[in-house]
């Protein structure tokens, strides 16, 4: 394997931690925002202990991959962020917004500046995945063209994959067995709704970019897409299982999949028609120096993160357990 190689494949895991960690935060703001029925509040509860320090941290890995783009492809880096420029400002306006709205929901004393406050929370997680996935629609047909009916169907996927995340990932943040029920109501509809979002952007690549449509129905490509329909009928299977664990690797799994279908459809190249990974790569002194650097910072941060989740994550069910 090559430096480019490496440093390509450590792009692809942050992509796929944001992917799945940051995904499942925004989703639980869409919750939040869409809760309903007569454990609303109960329902808010539970979102806003699962998002906390914990879920929140997980946007750590979106800088990951900056900072491994503009490293080790600053080439693509450049063309990604002046073509792309429109749709990842407003995600990142997003990402401000989501933050600044928990910290001034959960300090508001008053009612209705905690609600106004919580709409914007809300708002922000379905306006940042859609304009993350209109970019990516954008980088995948080479024109940058985020605008397209083909890059906002791909938005609207990346909202209903990250809203599936969350309920799945909610299963297992509260042992109500009634708060259960409506999570795993919302984690069915979600799974159903990813199946009917991922028709239309075939049909659009299919109508409107033959060459995306073609490396789409590629060998890996097929077989990445077809994992991720057996995965999500594993997601339905273990939530009506009450299976939460397995329905959390199944659903991470099936994300996992979609995005192995984009990259694998694509590669080598990096952004279609203009740069492929070799082009746009840093010189492989840079890239050895990243990926010796990039493995000293694992050994720093694996067991800080286990650390945060040890101890925001354990507390709550040991007391469940004293009491």
């Amino acid at each position: 394997m090559s430096a480019v190689d490496g440093a390509a494949l450590i792009a692809l895991l942050g992509i796929v931690l944001y992917a799945i960690l940051g995904g499942a935060d925004f989703g639980g703001g869409l919750w939040e925002l869409l809760a309903s029925g007569p454990r609303r509040e109960q329902q808010r509860t539970v979102i806003t202990e699962a998002i906390g320090p914990v879920w929140e941290a997980n946007h750590v890995w979106l800088i990951f991959v900056i900072v491994t783009l503009f490293t080790c492809f600053p080439a693509a880096f450049s063309d990604i962020a002046t073509g792309d420029n429109t749709p990842l400002a407003i995600a990142l306006l997003g990402i401000v917004l989501r933050g600044s709205a928990y910290a001034f929901r959960n300090y508001a004393d008053d009612d209705k500046v905690a609600h106004f406050w919580l709409v914007v929370f809300g708002s922000a997680s379905i306006i940042t995945p859609f304009f993350l996935g209109t970019a990516v629609g954008g980088i995948a047909t080479g024109s940058y063209d985020w605008h397209s009916p083909f890059a906002l169907c791909v938005g609207l996927l990346a909202v209903a994959l990250c809203g599936e995340l969350a309920a799945v990932f909610l299963l297992l943040e509260t042992e109500d067995p009634s708060l259960r029920r409506d999570f795993r109501r919302r984690a069915i509809i979600a799974t159903i709704a990813v199946w009917i979002l991922g028709i239309p952007p075939a049909l659009l690549a299919r109508a409107e970019y033959p060459p995306l449509f073609a490396a789409l129905t590629s060998p890996i490509a097929l077989g990445a897409i077809g994992a991720a329909i057996i995965l999500g009928i594993g997601v339905m299977i273990c939530v009506a299982a009450h299976a939460y664990v397995a329905a959390r690797v199944a659903v991470g799994a099936e994300v996992l999949a979609v995005l192995l279908g984009w990259f694998g459809a694509q590669a080598p190249a990096l952004v279609p028609g203009h740069l492929t990974f070799q082009a746009a790569a840093s010189p492989d002194a840079t890239l050895v120096a990243f990926l010796i650097a990039a493995a000293i910072g694992a050994v720093f941060l694996i067991p800080s993160l286990y650390c945060l989740f040890a101890v925001f994550k354990s507390r709550p069910r040991a007391l469940s357990q004293r009491q």
